[in-house]
């Protein structure tokens, strides 16, 4: 579990955007300090040194007194079946 960076707003549509200190791979879940989790990365955009992250929340309770608060994220496992062959 590595630290994400620290949930800056929410959305009209519900996600959740966190201002990174880390660069997590699209999928990715996303927990918050007590270990639960929040969802999962959907979209990664802006400076490449300081990226935002919009997480789309797993429920929407999730999303009730984000802002300010710090994330985590863990690495989602991988099959094979989405590595590419020559």
């Amino acid at each position: 579990m590595d630290f994400l960076g620290v949930a800056e707003e929410i959305t009209t549509d519900g996600r959740i955007i966190v201002k990174g200190v880390a660069t997590p791979e699209i999928g990715d879940i996303v927990l918050d300090a007590k270990n639960k989790r929040i969802g999962s990365v959907k979209r990664i955009f802006g400076p490449v040194e300081g990226p935002y992250i919009s997480v789309v929340p797993s429920e929407k309770s999730a999303v009730i007194g984000m802002v300010g608060k710090k994330t985590y994220f863990e690495g989602a496992t991988r099959n094979g079946k989405n590595k590419r062959r020559n």
